[in-house]
C-alpha cells in the first residue's frame, strides 16, 4: 500500500520535468529563428582565438582609450619597435597592458630576435642591462627604459660602429617581431648537419652517388653497371673515332 502514493508522486514530477524541456526546446526554435547563423557558424581554432584577443588588446592601447579614460578618439601613432615591445610584454599574461616588460620576456625578446648572439652579448649581459635600467623597486622596465637597455647593448654588439649606428642595427632586429610560440620549432642552420649533408665533403662509395653539382646519381649511384662498350677504364677519348670516321665520310 506504501508503493502507491509514492508512484502517484513521481508521475506529476516526471510530467513537470518533461513540460520544463519542451519550453526549453521552443525557446532554442525562437532564437534559431531570430539568430539564423548561430548554428551554422564554424568554431574557430584557439590560436586563432588567442591572436584575436591579443590584437584587441593591443588595438585597445594604441588608439588611447587605456590612457584617455572613457573613449578617447585620437589615434596615436605606434612605430614597430613599440609594437614588438608591447608583444612580447604581453606574451603571456593575460593580465598585461603591454606597457611595461619583466624581466623574462625581455630575456626572450633578445633571444628571439637574435640580440644575444653567444660571444658578444650573452644571456647574463642581457640580465645585467636589465638590472642596471630598472627602478630598484620595480620588477619590470617601460619603454624608454627599454630603449635605454637596447642602447646598452648595441654598443657592446657592434663596437665598429657608432652609437647611433649600433642603435639602428638592433632596432632591425627586434622591429616587427613577434614571440616565438613554445612548441612551434624552426629551421636551424646547424654546423653538423649541414656537412653531413654536403655531397661534395663525402669520400670512398658515398662520393660515387653524387655527380659534380651534387645532385644524386640514382641506381647508377648504387649499382655496379658493368661497361660492355670496350673501352678500358679511364679512357678520356671515348667517341673521337666515331667522330673522325664521320668527317672523312
Amino acid at each position: 500500500m506504501s508503493a502507491i502514493p509514492s508512484t502517484a508522486q513521481k508521475e506529476p514530477n516526471s510530467r513537470t520535468s518533461m513540460a520544463d524541456q519542451k519550453d526549453n526546446i521552443d525557446d532554442f526554435k525562437v532564437q534559431t529563428a531570430k539568430h539564423p547563423n548561430l548554428g551554422s557558424a564554424p568554431l574557430r581554432p584557439h590560436s586563432e582565438q588567442s591572436k584575436d584577443r591579443m590584437s584587441k588588446r593591443l588595438s585597445t592601447d594604441s588608439n588611447g582609450t587605456s590612457d584617455g579614460g572613457v573613449g578617447s578618439s585620437t589615434p596615436v601613432e605606434v612605430t614597430a619597435l613599440e609594437e614588438s615591445f608591447r608583444r612580447f610584454a604581453i606574451h603571456g599574461d593575460t593580465r598585461a597592458t603591454g606597457k611595461d616588460l619583466h624581466g623574462k620576456n625581455w630575456s626572450k625578446l633578445c633571444k628571439d630576435c637574435g640580440v644575444i648572439d653567444g660571444k658578444n652579448i650573452t644571456l647574463t649581459d642581457v640580465d645585467i642591462v636589465f638590472s642596471k635600467v630598472k627602478k630598484k623597486s620595480c620588477r619590470t622596465i617601460t619603454y624608454d627604459e627599454f630603449r635605454a637597455a637596447l642602447a646598452e647593448l648595441a654598443r657592446k654588439k657592434y663596437k665598429e660602429k657608432t652609437g647611433e649606428e649600433a642603435e639602428a642595427e638592433v632596432f632591425k632586429l627586434i622591429e616587427g617581431k613577434t614571440p616565438v610560440i613554445a612548441g612551434v620549432t624552426r629551421a636551424v642552420a646547424s654546423p653538423t648537419v649541414s656537412r653531413l649533408t654536403d655531397p661534395t665533403k663525402f669520400t670512398g662509395s658515398h662520393k660515387e652517388r653524387f655527380d659534380d653539382t651534387g645532385r644524386g646519381k640514382g641506381k647508377a649511384g648504387r649499382v655496379d653497371v658493368v661497361d660492355t662498350s670496350g673501352y678500358v677504364s679511364g679512357y678520356k677519348h671515348r667517341g673521337t673515332y666515331e667522330k673522325k670516321l664521320n668527317k672523312l665520310a
